[in-house]
């Protein structure tokens, strides 16, 4: 097992921590169906959230807990058609941050029972009143393994480390802008989807900041009339067309060092790429084009993976002597949690607008769809001056993100799902989560299970088959 994780959405993390402290300071009981990652990297992710009713425990009491075998054979019957992993989880609500003698015992039979049924992964956990989690993964020899990290992806983003089980502090978040936070940063995954304008700012202030692993999925090549705007782009790198991502994860290395900064030189909706950005602790998005931000939806949701999207437009107007001038230059910056709402419930995408977005690209001719996709909207302009807006959109983006997992704003995080900001008003909005409506999500922690996504053009065979 390669430094294994458990991952939760924050709407069943809210909805764990609920029933497993009632208030009536006796332990209670739960059990998650994991889906999890495709390799290298392991991940289990909560795909289904079995709460044990209190009133139906044979024993609850502040340090045992004792339950009927029914909703361990439901999540047997939910596991076994696709061989998902099955955790059992409860809480310790003295605040005891490790499996007890009790724990271990129980565990002894419970796995062996499970393995009869199905799958090849299983675990245990625990939780404590500071809302921390404690994971441990058994394959079929009853091994043992630690979930290196415990991570929720709600709200606010959190981490629990193995590592720092005997802190006492350890539900207390890094402080912003510290070297805690580059600490933790060194040992997460970022990847950046394009990095071309916003993408290459956005990136360069990831791999500042300090995170681990950097990828960049980026197919396209560098080329003069980008030069304005994508950082660490040299007049070589345009003369001999280099690929961007190669370009970036070079320059990257020059003050980070090897084995950080990767290339994925491919389009993001392509089984390479989407299994790379799997392997991630955060996306960012930084496209410019709706069947990108698709992918970066449907990669979120389906490894439960936080996804930070911007973009920025600059819309015009006519003048009355039949000219062009600027109306707004605006931008914007969407944070998508699993289980909430996604890109497509905020309406930055529908069927319809990724179908003429596909017609306008196998039109060679459709010269007036090419301009409205561009910076400017309604006039053509090949190399635009924009890498100011551009600065003021990413550092936004990256900043929603240290909000997120170090929060520092005066008002709750859940309250900024959206940000907008508009330079010709010299204005900025804000839209809650309860701003949008989420629709059913069939993808949600869908994980490994081919064909990838859903989408049959991902799937396994295709592949081999190419």
């Amino acid at each position: 097992m390669m430094s294994p994780a458990l991952t939760l959405s924050g709407v069943h993390y809210d909805r764990l921590g609920k029933h497993l402290f009632p208030g009536d300071g006796k332990e209670a009981a739960a059990i998650l169906v994991c889906a999890r990652t495709p390799g290298p990297r392991l991940r289990l992710l909560v795909k289904d959230l079995i709460l044990v009713p209190h009133g139906e425990c044979r024993t609850r009491r502040p340090d045992e807990i004792d339950w009927p075998g029914a909703y361990l054979e439901k999540a047997i019957d939910i596991a076994e058609p696709l061989g998902s992993a099955i955790v059992l989880i409860h809480s310790h609500p003295g605040g005891l941050f490790a499996f007890s003698a009790a724990d271990d015992a129980s565990d002894a039979v419970v796995m062996s029972c499970l393995f009869e049924a199905c799958g090849d992964i299983h675990a245990s956990a625990v939780m404590t009143p500071d809302g921390a989690i404690r994971a441990r993964l058994y394959d079929r020899s009853l091994k043992v393994t630690p979930a290196q990290l415990v991570n929720v992806v709600g709200h606010d983003l959190l981490y629990f480390w193995e590592s720092e089980a005997r802190n006492p502090h350890r539900a207390c978040r890094p402080m912003a802008f510290t070297s805690g936070m580059t600490a933790e940063l060194n040992r997460l995954t970022a990847t950046m989807i394009g990095v071309s304008g916003t993408g290459s700012i956005t990136a360069e202030q990831a791999a500042r900041l300090g995170f681990g692993r950097n990828q960049y999925v980026e197919f396209d090549k560098v080329e003069a009339k980008n030069l304005n705007r994508i950082l660490n782009a040299t007049l070589d790198d345009a003369k001999t067309g280099r690929l961007k991502a190669e370009m970036f994860a070079a320059a990257v290395a020059t003050y980070r060092g090897p084995d950080v900064a990767f290339p994925i030189p491919r389009e993001i909706g392509t089984r390479d790429a989407i299994l790379a950005a799997s392997q991630s602790d955060v996306l960012f998005c930084c496209v410019d084009t709706l069947e990108a931000r698709q992918f970066a939806d449907l990669i979120s949701s389906a490894f439960l993976i936080p996804l930070f999207d911007v973009g920025v437009t600059i819309p015009t107007r006519k003048t009355r002597d039949g000219g062009v001038a600027i109306a707004d230059v605006c931008g914007r910056i969407d944070y998508v949690q699993p289980g909430r709402s996604t890109l497509q419930d905020r309406g930055i995408y529908s069927p319809e607008t990724l179908r003429a977005e596909y017609l306008a690209k196998a039109d060679p001719d459709a010269h007036r769809a090419e301009v409205e996709a561009g910076y400017i909207k309604g006039f053509a302009e090949e190399a635009p001056s924009v890498i100011t807006l551009n600065m003021r959109a990413a550092a936004a983006c990256m900043n929603e993100f240290v909000v997120r997992a170090y929060p520092f704003r005066l008002d709750p995080n859940e309250n900024y799902a959206r940000t907008m900001f508009s330079l010709a008003a010299c204005d900025e909005d804000f839209f809650a989560e309860s701003t949008f409506t989420a629709a059913p999500n069939p993808v949600l922690a869908r994980g490994d299970q081919e064909p990838l996504l859903g989408l049959p053009i991902l799937g396994r065979r295709r592949k081999e088959a190419a």
